[in-house]
């Protein structure tokens, strides 16, 4: 009774998200009879060819996601946008469903990508579901994603921890052709620190397009995180987005740190999402002005220090004696 085929199937499904498939009930040791016995009593459902939900059809996405791929064969994996959305890139589960595999199987609210290319190297599992590695997934999103929005998806990957540039550059290498590969490289070839907004990702190109110095993004100073540092002219740029900025909180929190950068000689300038969209010009000329102030500032003080006198140096013409 211990080791009831029953007490098998169940076991197995409580590691599938409530799926097994027909080849592994082969495998726990039923015949097609025994099978086919538990599908007429209702508890095996079949949700695709060959894979059914023991007892019931579980609910949520991720499930539906695990039986997508059960349904495409023992090398399927979760691919394309719902790995994506497995991953944390993007917000939704959109549907069908995206599976990558060696060979293709056409499955009811599945698309099957077909790939034999796909190496140990690109295949991981997030939460018990096999699917490409985040890097492998931004390769095949790349297509689809608008430059702003690849940006993002990288950016946010690389934040929390998931997507490291020596990973994604290996897999460019390993797929040439990709057409996903020539919208990456350039992340690659001119690496920077990952921003954190989307108003950070248009502040770089604001930077290039009016020919201001290129900052350091996203760095730390004095304990506090940074958005943009000119250290040359010792000049703070906060890129002031009102989804991080809205709160009493955050506002006592941020002039408390201009104070503290302030008392260290750095000043801190704040920019707005809807100055940089409506008046992009007047800022950058303004920011070209104060960062060119700095200069000239630090200048004349580091000349006025280099000609001070040495503590305890005597005059050259000491007392009479």
């Amino acid at each position: 009774m211990a080791d009831s085929p029953d007490r098998r199937i169940g076991a197995l499904a409580a590691r599938q998200y409530g799926y097994v498939t027909r080849k592994q009930l082969y495998g726990l040791g039923l015949r097609r009879r025994a099978i086919e016995y538990r599908i007429t009593l209702g508890r095996l459902i079949a949700v695709h060819r060959g894979v059914y939900a023991v007892g019931h059809i579980p609910v949520g996405p991720i499930p539906r996601a695990f039986a997508a791929v059960l349904a495409c064969g023992e090398r399927a994996v979760l691919s394309h946008g719902s790995a994506a959305t497995l991953w944390g890139f993007e917000r939704y589960w959109e549907m069908p469903i995206e599976v990558t595999a060696p060979g293709l199987r056409r499955r009811r609210g599945v698309v099957a990508h077909r790939s034999r290319v796909l190496t140990h190297d690109d295949i991981t599992r997030e939460l018990g579901v096999p699917v490409t590695t985040p890097e492998r997934t931004i390769l095949d999103i790349a297509p689809r994603l608008a430059d702003k929005r690849l940006t993002r998806v990288i950016n946010d990957g690389r934040h929390a921890g998931r997507v490291h540039l020596d990973a994604l550059g290996d897999v460019l290498e390993r797929n040439p052709t990709h057409p996903g590969t020539r919208r990456l490289r350039p992340f690659l070839e001119s690496p920077r620190n990952p921003t954190r907004s989307p108003l950070e990702d248009k502040f770089l190109p604001f930077v290039e397009r009016f020919g201001l110095p290129r900052p350091v993004t996203n760095t730390h100073l004095f304990g506090y995180e940074i958005d943009v540092l000119y250290p040359a002219e010792r000049v703070i740029v906060e890129l002031d987005g009102y989804q991080f900025h809205s709160d009493r909180a955050s506002f006592r929190r941020d002039r408390r740190r201009d104070a503290v950068m302030l008392a260290e000689g750095v000043l801190t300038v704040r920019i707005t999402e809807d100055r940089i969209d409506h008046d992009t010009a007047q800022e950058a000329e303004r920011l070209h002005k104060i960062l060119a102030d700095r200069r000239r500032t630090l200048t004349v003080l580091s000349n006025s220090i280099a000609s001070m006198p040495a503590t305890g140096t005597p005059s050259p013409a000491g007392p009479a004696s």
